[in-house]
């Protein structure tokens, strides 16, 4: 396998890592971080960046002259944007984020202005790399607490081929294909491989929404098939598979027999403890920070037992007592570094991740790959003592490690 930086897959982390919800702040990110770790991965040759940007900050850099000045500094340092992380609209760092890191979720129309914004922002930084695709990862509809009926659902799906339209109009307009992936994440509307090949399958490229996607293009039913196919699709994010006891063969394989694009694999790593007994769980405690959202997935036997945030599910085993530890095993929703194999008592759900890239050499399922690891700063201590670029450079040479070995 050939890999480069600059090649295929295009591998890169995303910035939301470093604190900044403005335009400025992330600048000087860019300015700060990212080139000190272009210079450790890749120095010789181009460089692509996996943006995040706020809802503030998308404003401003949507400015012709913020955006062309911008452009300037890619070009000045060998560096391009072919994904941005469209998930987190908000503050995502140094708050209580928790649930609300969905919203505005597909509910609401601000999303949708939102991901129109991120899209042409994109087709513009891409202007320079025609030979180049861009991703653009969302929410998964919505949390799921949030989507009580099935007109809940249909609003979503009508924003979705809304959105789908416009990534069309943009494709049409200047040549450039960008694609809405719907990122799948525990106690979301959309959070197994299984359940999003459903909401594809029934809301997105079902014959209504096909009608309805050729009413907002002027495309046939055919040439609007194709269309949706192409700009709506999936950012699968290890982390939150692997929570999930997905298995990465079938789940890969489960949507390519759907004809649902991944559009970018997300690189990250989930704790799991594989006996709930009472030292693990101590263990755990300090994980239980307060800026996050941390769902954990329960399997026991063949069930499997969700809890939106890791406290709730403390509390529920703390008040349950005589569970034997070996009937049951604990995936939680906590970014940790890639390169470690276990955290002190714990393991992680690399074995995942591990699979994961061994199938991307042999499949090439995607062309995105994004590194995504936000967690540092409230990891335990004991986790957290490297630099931070140090930290992003070791996870980078783990991928490439991966990919050529």
């Amino acid at each position: 396998m050939r890999l480069e930086i600059a090649g295929r897959p295009h591998l890169t982390y995303c910035t939301n890592i470093h604190p900044g919800e403005t335009w400025s702040e992330i600048r000087r990110n860019l300015e700060q971080y990212v080139l000190q770790v272009r210079e450790k991965v890749a120095r010789n040759c181009a460089y692509g960046i996996g943006l995040r940007l706020s809802g503030q900050a998308a404003h401003a850099l949507s400015e012709p002259k913020t955006l062309d000045d911008f452009r300037t500094f890619l070009r000045d340092h060998n560096l391009y944007v072919f994904t941005i992380n469209g998930f987190p609209h908000g503050t995502f760092h140094g708050a209580r984020i928790k649930e609300k890191v969905y919203l505005p979720d597909w509910l609401d129309e601000e999303r949708l202005h939102y991901a129109g914004r991120l899209a042409r922002i994109l087709a513009a930084l891409l202007a320079d790399h025609p030979d180049i695709d861009g991703s653009i990862s969302t929410v998964p509809g919505a949390f799921k607490s949030r989507v009580p009926s099935p007109d809940d659902v249909a609003r979503i799906a009508d924003r979705l081929l809304r959105h789908a339209a416009t990534l069309h109009k943009l494709n049409e307009a200047a040549g450039r294909r960008i694609v809405c992936a719907l990122e799948p994440e525990p106690c979301c509307l959309l959070e197994t491989i299984s359940g999003t090949i459903a909401f594809f399958k029934n809301h997105l490229f079902s014959p209504p929404a096909i009608a309805v996607f050729s009413r907002l293009t002027g495309l046939s039913a055919a040439l609007a098939e194709e269309a949706l196919r192409r700009h709506l699709g999936v950012c699968v994010d290890a982390c939150h598979a692997a929570v999930e006891f997905e298995d990465p063969d079938t789940a890969l394989a489960a949507l390519r027999s759907a004809g649902i694009g991944i559009a970018k694999i997300q690189l990250s790593a989930g704790l799991r403890l594989p006996r709930v007994d009472r030292d693990a769980l101590a263990a755990l405690r300090p994980f239980a920070e307060s800026t996050y959202l941390h769902q954990v997935v329960e399997r026991r036997g063949k069930e499997l037992i969700r809890y939106e945030d890791l406290p709730p599910a403390l509390h529920t085993v703390d008040n349950a007592p005589g569970t034997e530890a070996d009937e049951k095993e604990w995936r939680i929703h906590f970014h940790v570094p890639i390169f470690l194999d276990r955290l002190g008592p714990f393991e992680n759900t690399q074995p995942f991740l591990s699979r994961l890239l061994q199938l991307q050499v042999e499949q090439a399922p995607t062309a995105h790959l994004e590194i995504e690891t936000y967690t540092w700063d409230v990891l335990p201590e004991e986790y957290r003592g490297m630099p931070v670029v140090d930290a992003i450079t070791r996870e980078m040479q783990w991928v490439i490690g991966a990919l050529t070995r």
